[in-house]
Order: C-alpha cells, then sequence, then structure tokens
C-alpha cells in the first residue's frame, strides 16, 4: 500500500482541542469522540453505573462515609442542636482524624476509581466541615487533605464536592446490570447528607436533565456536519434540527420545574443546601488544609466553591452552541450598545461561568473548548443565511428557528428563577415552621412562584458559589434573552 503524503488530511494530527485545528486543515474530530467522554446514548453521564465502592485498601473511607450517614450527622450552626448531636458529631470526626494517611498509587491507573475517591472524600470532608460549631476553626485533618488534594490534582478538580459528585456519578439503577443504559425513569440516587427523598429528588432532577439532553448533543454534531456543507439543503437542515432544539429546551424547562413534585423548599433551603457550602459561601472562616506541607508537590486550593448547577456541562454547551456566551454584547448583533452597568454585570456572569468550568470533570471542560472553537460558527452560519441579498425564503426560516431556540434558552432561565426564589430566596425570608429533618415523607409547602418583580425587591443572597444570586441569574438570563438576532 502506497504511503499517503504528508500533507494528506488522514496524516494530519489530531486538532488540539484548546486551540482548534491549524488554519486551512478541516476538523476531523466529532462531538461524542471518547476524548471528551460523551457517550452518544447519555451524553455526560457515564453509560455504566459508577463506582459504588472502592476495594479494600481504601475501605477505612467507605466506612467513615457510611458511618456519617448512618449517624444522621446534624448541621453544626443549627440553633436547636442537642448536647447528644453534638457529641455525636464530634465522636465521628474525632474517627476522622485518627484515620491512616492512605496512599493513591493504586487509585492513578483507573479514572473511575478516582472519581470514586475523590466523591467519598469531599462527602467526608463537607461532613466534616459542616458538622463543625459555628465558632469553631475549620481545620481539615491530613487524613483528609492529603489524599483529596492528590486525587484532585490527578483529576484536575478542585478538592471540594462538585456537581459530577452530586450528579453525574451519584446514581444507580434499581436492578443494575452490566449491559443496562440510565435512563429517566429507572436511575436512583446514590449517596446523600440527609437520607430525605427531597435531597435525592434534587440530585435526580438534574440527573434526568442531563439524559434528556441527549438529544441537544446529537443535533449539536448534525447541525455542524451540514454548516460543514453550506448549501440550501443544509440550511434547511438546520432549520429543521434547530426548531427540534428549541423543543427540548423547552422539555428541560419542564423537567427542571418538576423538582416542586418531591423536593420541598423548606427542607432543601435548612437541611440540605447548607452541606453543599464551599469556603467562599462560609463569610470569611477559611479552610485551613492541615499536613498540605507533608507532600511539596501541592499547592494550597484556590477554588473552593460548592457544587452548583452553574457546573453542568449541558448547559454550558447549549451557551456556547447558540452563540449566546460569545456574541451577545456587540451593536453588530443585539443594535445597541450596552450601558455600563450592562457591561460590568455581564462581564462578571460570563466570568462566574467560565470559572464554573474549573469544577467540571476535564473531559467535559475539553469537549466545551472543542466546540467553542468550531471553525463555522451557528450564529455565523445564521446570519449570512438570513441576511442573503436578496432575501431568501430559508434564510429567514432559518433566523426564525435560531431564535425561537434562543427564547427557549431565555424561558429555561426564567424557570430557573423561579426555582431559586421558591428554595432559596422564599425560605431565607421565613421563619422556619421545624426544626426536625423530614426522612422521606412528602412535607406540605404554602409557597408560590413570585413574580420577577418580587425577587428584584428582596435583600440580596449569596449562591453556593460566592455569587449575588439574584444579580447573577439575572444577568444570565438578561445575556441570554440579548442574543435574540434582527437584521
Amino acid at each position: 500500500m502506497s504511503q499517503l503524503d504528508s500533507n494528506h488530511f488522514l496524516s494530519l494530527p489530531r486538532p488540539g482541542i484548546f486551540i482548534g485545528p491549524p488554519e486551512g486543515v478541516p476538523d476531523t474530530t466529532t462531538l461524542a469522540a471518547h476524548d471528551f467522554d460523551v457517550d452518544t446514548r447519555t451524553g455526560f453521564m457515564p453509560p455504566q453505573i459508577p463506582l459504588i465502592r472502592l476495594n479494600s485498601e481504601w475501605e477505612p473511607w467507605e466506612v467513615t462515609l457510611e458511618d456519617a450517614i448512618s449517624r444522621k450527622l446534624q448541621l453544626g450552626d443549627r440553633v436547636d442542636l442537642e448536647e447528644s448531636e453534638k457529641l455525636k458529631s464530634e465522636t465521628w470526626r474525632e474517627r476522622v482524624r485518627a484515620l491512616p494517611i492512605l496512599s493513591i498509587d493504586n487509585l492513578k491507573n483507573r479514572e473511575t476509581d478516582l472519581r470514586r475517591a475523590h466523591q467519598v472524600l469531599g462527602w467526608i470532608m463537607h461532613f466534616y466541615v459542616h458538622s463543625l460549631p459555628p465558632a469553631e476553626p475549620i481545620r481539615i485533618p491530613p487524613p483528609i487533605t492529603l489524599p483529596l488534594l492528590q486525587i484532585s490534582a490527578q483529576l484536575q478538580l478542585p478538592p471540594v464536592l462538585t456537581y459530577s459528585d452530586d450528579v453525574l456519578y451519584n446514581w444507580n439503577l434499581d436492578n443494575p446490570s452490566n449491559e443496562e443504559l440510565p435512563t429517566e425513569s429507572t436511575i436512583r440516587c446514590q449517596t446523600t447528607f440527609t437520607s430525605t427523598n427531597d435531597e435525592a429528588e434534587f440530585y435526580l432532577v438534574s440527573g434526568r436533565m442531563e439524559l434528556a439532553g441527549v438529544d441537544a448533543l446529537e443535533l449539536m454534531r448534525s447541525t455542524m456536519d451540514e454548516a460543514f456543507v453550506g448549501d440550501d439543503i443544509a440550511i434547511r437542515r438546520i432549520t429543521d434540527y434547530l426548531r427540534q432544539l428549541g423543543e427540548i429546551i423547552h422539555r428541560l424547562r419542564t423537567m427542571l420545574l418538576e423538582v416542586k413534585n418531591g423536593c420541598n423548599p423548606d427542607v432543601f433551603y435548612h437541611d440540605v443546601r447548607p452541606w453543599f457550602r464551599g469556603e467562599d459561601s462560609q463569610s470569611g472562616r477559611k479552610w485551613v488544609f492541615e499536613g498540605i506541607e507533608q507532600d511539596p508537590t501541592l499547592a494550597l486550593p484556590t477554588e473552593l466553591s460548592g457544587p452548583s448547577a452553574g457546573q453542568s456541562s449541558l448547559i454550558h454547551a447549549l451557551d456556547i452552541f447558540l452563540g449566546v456566551d460569545r456574541y451577545s454584547h456587540g451593536k453588530e448583533i443585539t443594535g445597541h450598545y450596552p450601558t455600563a452597568s450592562d457591561e460590568e454585570s455581564r462581564a462578571r456572569a460570563s466570568a462566574f461561568l467560565k470559572r464554573m468550568q474549573l469544577y467540571m470533570p476535564r473531559h467535559h471542560r475539553a469537549f466545551l473548548n472543542h466546540l467553542a472553537n468550531n471553525p463555522r460558527p451557528l450564529r455565523d452560519f445564521v446570519f449570512r443565511s438570513a441576511a442573503a441579498d436578496p432575501p431568501t425564503p430559508e434564510g429567514n426560516a432559518i433566523l426564525e428557528a435560531y431564535n425561537a431556540a434562543v427564547m427557549a434558552l431565555k424561558e429555561f432561565r426564567d424557570a430557573h428563577m423561579i426555582i431559586v426564589a421558591l428554595y432559596i430566596i422564599i425560605p431565607a425570608r421565613n421563619p422556619r415552621k421545624q426544626r426536625t429533618v423530614d426522612t422521606g415523607s412528602q412535607v406540605e409547602s404554602d409557597y408560590v412562584a413570585p413574580t420577577t418583580e418580587t425577587v428584584q425587591q428582596k435583600p440580596l443572597l449569596k449562591g453556593t458559589g460566592g455569587t449575588d444570586l439574584v444579580r447573577f441569574l439575572k444577568s444570565v438570563r438578561d445575556q441570554t434573552k440579548s442574543a435574540f438576532m434582527t437584521l
């Protein structure tokens, strides 16, 4: 067989995911490449059940986490915490401090082992930190510090619980088998802080949305393939894909609002959400990682936000694909210049969302970088098609379909603001009706969805990432709306 010319596209090296292909070189990668750990059947969720337990070498970690859950440890800052609960928590923390410092060398060969270790140690650390009395300094002991920071360095993740720990890798199936794929109706939650159905449902709603988003990822791939061709048939096909994408986003909105069916806002705000908090949500209380000096390769953590919906790669992918993240500020697109306050608010929102990508699995970050470096951005393609001279029915149709998809994303963010109001803003301003943790039964709630105006009139609240919650969400929502394209 004759050797291919060195300039033949099959002989060219794989394009760098962070910089895209060289100019003039066709991009031969796909959105479903194994490099990105994105499955064509399950999307960002793994197709196999996440590892349930580490092997015996790290059994002390698994037992310690099980012990915290079985003891039903309580938040240390609860005003009505009984002395017996304080003693129970301190006894458990003493056992954490007495753990051996385990080597992670044998974890490095398998990504699934590293993920499970990060998950287990992250949950232990959050149990440890948030069961402490509020006046006590936060000192994370060496048996947690060293392996957690080492594992986090291997995974290129912060040493704190993330969305992937709570959602992507926190599920099981009723009747697990090696061949069964997760579905919206069969996934079950694996680990919770409170052992409540409310907490489990909160995670599962996000998991179901990730699975429903698989169709959106497939439409992105098909759209990029058609944009490469770029003829009239491609325009018509992309128009149809955009209409389908809008329908999928509408379905994601409906699924998001369904969290109200299984998760009580009062239980979530008072009993579940406090366990998520990272260092930047704790009013200046610093987390001290004791023993870090024992490993000179480790650096002090700089990212210690808790898990957040802003860490969902699916939602970031929708933003990037539709061009909401990059093109919504310019006069040539929106027809007006943003005010200084608009620009400042949007810049903060964009910076936060970019920072949240640091909390995603590194392969998913690579996927988003690959998508962002697409040499044929969808928004540019739509603009060129719609701006054809003379105008064409195909151009008008693709513009209409694109704007409908953007509006669907804006309405999704409206729904997110409603959920935040229901689950954070209203409970934060209403006295707690009960101080005991619900153990699974449905609790009646008299909460109603507020208007946007009601949300804006209330005092400021912080998100788990340390953001000004309402201002941030409003900024992201408005940024999405401003991506609506007119000629």
